[in-house]
């Protein structure tokens, strides 16, 4: 009968699972719709450049690319890695420059020494400023977009035309060495290679050491002709240190020396391109569109004249990245790559074919062979993807052919092309680009569509299925809708191979959410109560503070303070908890009952010292929770739009701050909040292990490399070893709680009797008349009360019998909870670990957070004498997750992610990508994790604090005063249990995607907004994935309590004595 009972027993906790994976999964798919409509990579022209291509219009024969004996017959390309702008200016007047200045004086030097010779420009990279994205950038000639950035670890080939790939087909040989990126993008491409690891950001030297092995004997070899050496240091300080520290200096100066080396061994049929791919924010972070990360530099030399005298000519200010891919080609004699929108940089070709070049085309045969090459890009692209504007297109038509008119004219007359067709040739090409540009930031809007009401039918979904969870279990409700949805879906997908020949599998899966969407809405709407969805319903406080929260997401300004705006939603509904209980008269003692009336007719109140008590403890984690919020604004980052923001100095790891006074005090500061954060764990020997090692840890990354050169192996190999063996640690104790979940402790007791004989076992009977599997749940309870009893009694009527507890159980009435606490604890210490040093302490607010809006709710809840969990504690939750995101110095941009996750305990770097972006996003997405595995604790936390005598029952007008017999309660009713973590994990979904519903609703409507791929487009990215993780997580949670329930069932089966089963 038992093992009957616990086989049904588990079959009644599957719908809560199937039910939670089912609305995830819909929510997946509204996600995926949505950002495959709103995010659509650029169409790529598969079409090739060659030399025997004739551009139209023109009357050659042979081609029009590779007609001329080119200028320069080698190149040289260094590509120094976040070479920022600011990095190559030179000023002497400066005598107390930052470690960044003044350390590249060989640029600035060759430039004003030899104008004819050398230029330094302002090189802007389009957004994203990935170091893939660049790549593809200043060798394609095309133009990135959005989606772009989600591959920057992932170096696919590039497919499209581009300059590597037409050096080789001329028969250049082109050698490489530096960023193993490179020949992830051109495999096979290069004559030789050379590459080394470029993800490890803590790895200063590898790669430009073993670059400056390599160039300078290539290069007084004759086994090449365009020679590219990407150099990683100097991105890599940045990223460790930033810009502001010796390191940078020292690598600055070393890229000074490498330059001054080259030129010297420069030959006259040379040229030398040095630049840098991006430049880095002030914390020496890149990614976005700020100026400081679009502005690196460029810099081109020739030992033979190869520029005007100053003032000759109009000089560009800044020089787009696309615009070297057509200057390099015709510059070295190879078509220029198919789908180039660049523009030749006109100051490297003579005005009329003079300047004492022998060789190489004139400025205005340049740009009439770059505008027959952009024409002819737009017209194939124009007819393969339909996407540009019709008016747009004819006007760019329009100028075509009257230039062509003009040019083919002035060239027919024997006459030099005049200065206003070469401007207006320059027009032309600016207008193509631009008109690209906007063009390529394409959606589609049925996908969005679709996936907008997916998200909304699965909010509606989530709110009902909060309200009716029950109703929900009790029915089966789910069950049809699933089915019908899965047969939906391949009915679809069968349509679609059978007419098309291929399968679309966002339709199918769109249409397989939708319709069992519909589904549950209609079988439910037939069981719902009357009134019970009235517009009231809707407009409580907590759900009007959701509403505004989701409506700041429209707006580009709430989005870039939202670390503020959430912490002011998070304060302002934990303010009014304390004034809704003293509207309703419950914060305060009830003044003393009328005796004269009938006992049935008092109403139902607590003691009045247990009033007081809870008002007390719910005033004293107010105050806790708004002193915590109000320091955790000292560990926000900033954004480049705000200005004046000076981002906490705890975001940097201890490495990069050179006071050592102030090191120290951040070091003792992060060891203290990480013992008090272990204190929680303090029965639990691994957790104090794994704290152990963290501190030794944070102890060894904080020393300076320079410190114990002596002991430089032994450093290296305790920040392999200390990170490694934490993981470990704390890895292993998460498979001891999921394997044996159970934190109760027994001692079993044979009470003797005066004469020394063995005193029966209790029987523990459940009343008779009703069924076994009532009878069961029923007499666990029992089971608990007799315990606690035995605890309390010390004296029986007979005086010699032994007056021990014949039971001693410790930890029942938290049961459900001290697992859930104990797991939160050992996962904070894993994402800690992936965090800077610094952040410790907010990881110590947000224990204290996380403490204060589970206790006041549990007064709240003792207060009102409620069960089930209300919105407010779970909009708090939301908010409390959103503003720790903030508080661990993350923030919605592509900037702001702390790559240095993926090195904590892998400082040599890793060979595969999977590894390094699971811990990146634990990293990001920490606050997520914490708050969806704690989320059961708003069930468990009121029962937890439970006051003796909060819960008493009246029966026959006389009140029948219970013990607190805390999460034991749970197990009287389980279908109770049940519906309310149903109903717990239905609302936690609807909170959250609600708030990623309002993301997509801004991108969409606000797709042509100026700050979208800046603010809304990002904010969407983070949001849906922060959603993703934490659903995820939830599912694994509630998958953990029922593991947990499992074994309780377990626990009392073994306590019941076989007569009573």
């Amino acid at each position: 009968m038992l093992i009957l009972l616990l086989i049904l027993s588990r079959m009644r906790r599957l719908p809560v699972l199937v039910a939670l994976i089912w609305v995830c999964s819909v929510f997946y798919v509204g996600i995926f719709l949505f950002v495959g409509g709103f995010l659509l990579v650029r169409l790529a022209v598969n079409r090739t450049s060659t030399c025997a291509d004739v551009l139209s219009p023109g009357a050659q024969v042979k081609g029009d690319f590779c007609l001329s004996e080119p200028r320069f017959r080698r190149a040289v390309v260094l590509i120094i890695d976040a070479l920022k702008a600011d990095f190559t200016r030179y000023d002497p007047e400066n005598t107390a420059p930052k470690p960044f200045e003044n350390k590249l004086p060989v640029l600035d030097e060759m430039a004003s020494l030899h104008p004819s010779h050398a230029r330094l420009y302002t090189f802007r990279a389009d957004p994203p400023t990935t170091t893939m994205q660049r790549i593809k950038g200043f060798t394609t000639g095309s133009l990135p977009t959005f989606i772009d950035v989600g591959n920057n670890f992932a170096s696919n080939a590039i497919l499209e035309d581009n300059l590597v790939h037409q050096l080789g087909q001329v028969g250049k040989r082109v050698v490489f060495m530096g960023d193993d990126t490179w020949v992830g993008l051109f495999p096979k491409k290069f004559h030789r290679s050379l590459s080394f690891p470029s993800f490890n950001v803590k790895d200063l030297h590898t790669v430009d050491n073993g670059i400056l092995q390599n160039i300078y004997p290539t290069m007084e070899g004759d086994d090449w002709d365009v020679l590219i050496a990407h150099f990683l240091g100097v991105d890599h300080c940045g990223h460790r240190f930033g810009p502001d520290h010796p390191a940078m200096a020292e690598k600055l100066s070393q890229m000074d020396g490498v330059i001054r080396s080259v030129i010297k061994r420069l030959k006259s049929d040379t040229l030398l391109v040095v630049m840098g791919d991006h430049g880095m924010t002030d914390t020496g972070d890149h990614g976005g569109e700020s100026q400081k990360e679009t502005d690196a530099a460029l810099f081109l030399y020739s030992s033979s004249p190869l520029f005007p005298s100053p003032g000759s000519q109009v000089e560009p200010e800044v020089v787009p990245q696309t615009d070297l891919v057509p200057t390099l080609a015709l510059l070295l004699g190879v078509p220029v790559p198919y789908n180039s929108v660049g523009q030749v940089l006109l100051p490297l070709f003579p005005q009329n074919g003079s300047r004492g070049a022998p060789t190489g085309l004139s400025q205005a045969e340049a740009l009439w062979i770059n505008v027959k090459q952009v024409n002819r890009f737009l017209e194939t692209y124009s007819n393969m993807a339909k996407d540009i504007p019709p008016d747009s297109l004819s006007q760019l038509r329009a100028d075509f052919s009257n230039i062509s008119s003009r040019y083919l004219a002035a060239v027919h007359k024997g006459h030099l092309p005049s200065p206003e067709l070469v401007i207006s040739m320059q027009n032309y090409l600016t207008a193509v680009r631009e008109t690209c540009r906007a063009s390529w930031a394409r959606f589609n809007p049925f996908k969005m569509a679709a996936g907008l009401l997916i998200l909304g039918v699965a909010c509606m979904l989530c709110y009902i299925l909060s309200e009716l969870s029950h109703v929900v279990i009790q029915e089966g409700l789910l069950k049809w809708p699933i089915l019908s949805g899965l047969v939906v879906g391949l009915v679809v997908a069968a349509g679609q191979l059978f007419s098309q020949g291929y399968l679309e599998l966002s339709w199918c899966v769109g249409a397989a959410a939708l319709f069992s969407e519909v589904l549950f809405l209609w079988r439910t709407h037939g069981v719902s109560p009357k009134g019970r969805w009235s517009p009231s319903g809707l407009l409580t406080p907590a759900l009007l503070v959701l509403f505004l929260r989701c409506a700041s997401l429209l707006s580009d300004s709430y989005v870039i303070y939202e670390g503020n705006v959430v912490t002011f939603l998070l304060f302002t509904l934990s303010i009014y908890v304390p004034l809704r209980l003293n509207w309703d008269g419950l914060l305060v003692p009830h003044p003393p009952p009328d005796t004269q009336k009938p006992p049935q007719l008092l109403p139902t109140a607590l003691p009045s010292s247990v009033v007081r008590r809870q008002a007390t403890i719910l005033l004293v984690w107010l105050g806790v929770l708004v002193g915590s919020l109000y320091l955790s604004l000292s560990f926000h980052n900033c954004r480049e739009e705000q200005g004046t923001c000076q981002p906490s100095p705890f975001l940097s790891p201890l490495s990069r701050v050179q006071n050592s006074q102030l090191r120290n005090l951040h070091y003792v500061l992060s060891v203290g909040s990480l013992a008090l954060w272990g204190c929680l764990l303090h029965r639990c020997l691994l957790p104090l292990m794994a704290c152990v090692c963290m501190g030794l840890h944070w102890a060894v990354s904080a020393t300076p490399e320079d410190t114990f050169r002596s002991l430089s192996e032994l450093i290296g190999l305790a920040q392999v070893f200390l990170p490694r063996a934490t993981f470990c640690l704390l890895g292993l104790g998460l498979l001891l709680l999921w394997v044996d979940p159970m934190t109760v402790f027994l001692k079993s007791r044979t009470p003797m009797n005066s004469r020394g004989t063995s005193l029966p076992p209790p029987k523990y009977r459940a009343s008779t008349g009703i069924s076994p599997q009532a009878e069961l749940h029923h007499l666990i309870p029992q089971l608990y009360q007799r315990i606690r009893h035995s605890l309390e009694d010390e004296a029986t009527e007979s005086g010699e019998t032994d007056s021990r507890p014949a039971v001693e159980a410790y930890g029942l009435g938290t049961v459900y909870s001290a697992p859930l606490v104990l797991l939160c604890g050992l996962l904070g210490l894993v994402l800690l670990l992936l965090h800077p040093e610094g952040m410790a302490l907010a990881f110590l607010l947000l224990l204290l957070e996380v403490g204060a809006v589970l206790h006041i709710h549990a007064c709240s809840t003792n207060l009102s004498n409620g069960f089930s969990v209300p919105w407010a504690p779970v909009v708090s939750w939301s908010l409390a997750a959103t503003q720790f995101f903030h508080t661990t110095g993350h923030l919605p941009t592509f900037p702001s992610i702390q790559w240095g996750a993926a090195f904590v305990s892998f400082p040599q770097g890793h060979t595969g990508t999977v590894l390094p972006a699971s811990l990146v996003t634990l990293n990001t997405f920490s606050s997520h994790i914490i708050f969806a595995v704690g989320c059961p604790l708003l069930l468990f936390w009121p029962l937890v604090c439970e006051v003796r005598g909060t819960r008493s029952t009246h029966s026959a007008g006389v009140e029948e005063s219970e013990d607190a017999v805390m999460e034991m309660r749970l197990r009287e009713n389980p279908q109770k249990f049940s519906s309310g973590l149903l109903q717990l994990a239905a609302r936690h979904l609807f909170v959250n995607g609600a708030q990623v519903f309002a993301s997509v609703c801004a991108a969409a409507i606000l797709r042509r907004h100026l700050m979208v791929w800046k603010v809304f487009a990002p904010k969407l990215m983070f949001e849906a994935s922060g959603f993703i993780v934490g659903s995820v997580f939830l599912i694994l949670e509630v998958a953990m309590v029922m593991r947990v329930d499992v074994s309780v069932g377990g626990l009392f089966k073994k306590l019941l004595p076989q007569n009573s089963r």
